[in-house]
């Protein structure tokens, strides 16, 4: 059958649809999100999704360091590349350090389907991942959780935990007392059942939480084991992924059970995972099991209520995908976007 004959559907189209960062928002629930993400951590368990390692890129001619993310899966019938750009001289130009776009593309004909800004995609999917986690990971009896970071990030945090988790109460910490402040208005204004409280430390945090997420950029461990709490679970979220950069140190990562949401991501791009094989304090065996194959029943999750376990997220566009194709079946639905034809 001649493909520009053929009915189209949200996702095998005969035009590119393109969407803005604002029309983005809005356009997919946390709940659907949270199943997609699993579901697309299943598939790569099962071998019915690519992941490979991302690949970065910088020249000696400027600051700026691009990391090209591809993926595919049989589930959504998709590719995706996304391509991530790290410009460190961007805040005195008044835009974001980072910056990001996604292609979708049809893995039957290879046409594209999709372009999108990635800024918002990435906090949900991001914040999703953690959720689906803490699912499999975290005592079902988890009823604080800690947040390491105030910001966006943060408030999706809160979000998606409570998707999976009877969350009571949140304690939150940043450098910032009115990022703290901004924070506990916000989510205060959207869940006004929770108990709100700003901490004076993260050691503090800890001392607290049952569930602990860390979402700050940090290149230096500000994260010490020796706070970790037998039963606990640990999200290390914020780090950017970079071989240097780490929220955790070595003996965090060495008195958790560690999970990863892939190998070989994270054995290229997690500083909290890399730096601490470099220093001795666990081995790269120690950390090899995929949360994904937790899911699937092909690895043990938690094993006893003291265990500690933690979850190394560095991001994946296999995640990108599972959102990408949930935000293009929305947007076609409620006609948001613009079509174009890139074969005209």
């Amino acid at each position: 059958m001649n493909v520009d004959s053929r009915a189209d559907s949200p996702l095998s189209p005969r035009t590119t649809l393109v969407l803005s960062r604002s029309e983005i928002e809005g356009l997919v629930s946390m709940a659907e999100v949270i199943e997609a993400v699993e579901n697309a951590h299943a598939d790569m368990s099962n071998g019915t999704a690519a992941q490979p390692a991302a690949t970065a890129m910088k020249l000696p001619s400027g600051t700026g360091a691009f990391l090209a993310m591809p993926a595919l899966a049989d589930r959504q019938g998709l590719a995706v590349v996304k391509l991530l750009a790290d410009i460190p001289d961007n805040p005195a130009r008044n835009l974001p350090m980072q910056r990001s776009v996604a292609l979708l593309v049809s893995q039957e004909t290879g046409a594209p389907v999709a372009i999108f800004q990635g800024q918002i995609p990435t906090r949900i999917r991001t914040a999703a991942a953690s959720a689906v986690a803490t699912r499999h990971l975290s005592r079902a009896d988890s009823r604080v959780l800690g947040l390491i970071g105030a910001g966006d990030l943060a408030v999706e945090h809160v979000r998606a935990i409570r998707e999976v988790r009877t969350i009571e109460r949140v304690v939150v910490w940043s450098r910032s007392e009115a990022t703290v402040a901004r924070f506990i208005e916000r989510v205060g204004r959207d869940f006004p059942d929770l108990v709100l409280e700003g901490a004076a430390s993260p050691e503090e945090v800890f001392a607290q939480a049952d569930i602990v997420c860390t979402l700050t950029p940090s290149r230096e461990p500000h994260v010490k084991g020796a706070w970790f709490k037998p039963g606990q679970h640990i999200n290390a979220v914020g780090a950017p992924p970079r071989p240097d950069h780490r929220e955790i140190d070595s003996a965090g990562m060495a008195r958790a059970r560690v999970f990863l949401d892939s190998v070989p991501m994270s054995m290229h791009d997690s500083g909290d995972l890399l730096l601490a094989i470099a220093d001795g304090a666990i081995t790269a065996e120690q950390a090899s099991t995929e949360i994904g194959d937790v899911i699937t029943g092909a690895a043990t999750g938690r094993t006893s209520v003291e265990e500690i376990t933690l979850f190394n997220s560095v991001g994946l566009a296999i995640q990108d995908l599972a959102i990408g194709s949930l935000i293009v079946a929305s947007a076609r639905a409620k006609g948001i976007g613009r079509e174009i034809d890139l074969t005209a």
